[in-house]
């Protein structure tokens, strides 16, 4: 199965790619509800940026570079207290361009996760498209399938709370980072 969803905001593309391939930033683009969680993160570099990009103030090692893996759990279901473990590996990366996610361990027989970023002007407004391409398999055969409009209606969810929330977390991130950078620190994801 197949998922899409896009979005534009109004930032550089260096810094909303920063913010994604950043993994401690992905509680924050999570609904509320998951009680997401980063239980273990094992960072790959990052390749250095090639020649004419712009560099973002963005502190070494905080990217997932492909290999890097990475073990959060969730909470798929409000009146459950049952918590499901997804561990995943950077497959693919190319700086402010894409990056590839891929299911090892979790809930779906495949699931990968291409995130695309995409600088794109707008009624005169510099900003950047963000695609998210997700294939995935659930588990179970036949049973899988019967729960199949569930996971899409999740993932329908998830997105339409992240793009709500999107614009406002990326401000937030980059306030922070245009302070620290003028005191001397940089981060996005302070």
């Amino acid at each position: 199965m197949r998922f899409e969803t896009h979005q534009w905001v109004p930032f550089p593309v260096e810094s909303v790619f920063a913010f994604f391939a950043d993994p401690n930033n992905l509680p924050r683009l999570m609904p509320a509800e998951l009680k997401t969680r980063i239980e273990d993160v094992r960072l790959h570099p990052a390749p250095a940026k090639p020649e004419g990009i712009s560099r973002v103030d963005f502190p070494k090692g905080e990217a997932a570079g492909e290999g890097s893996e990475l073990l959060i759990s969730f909470c798929p279901l409000r009146l459950l207290p049952l918590r499901l473990h997804w561990q995943a590996r950077i497959t693919e990366f190319e700086w402010n361009c894409h990056f590839l996610d891929e299911q090892i361990h979790g809930p779906f027989a495949l699931f990968r996760h291409r995130h695309s970023t995409l600088a794109e002007t707008r009624n005169g407004k510099a900003g950047t498209l963000v695609t998210d391409e997700i294939e995935y398999a659930l588990p179970f055969g036949p049973l899988g399938r019967l729960v199949s409009p569930l996971v899409r209606r999740q993932l329908l969810h998830s997105f339409a709370q992240r793009q709500k929330r999107l614009p406002q977390i990326l401000a937030a991130a980059l306030d922070k980072t245009s302070r620290a950078t003028s005191t001397g620190g940089a981060s996005i994801t302070d």
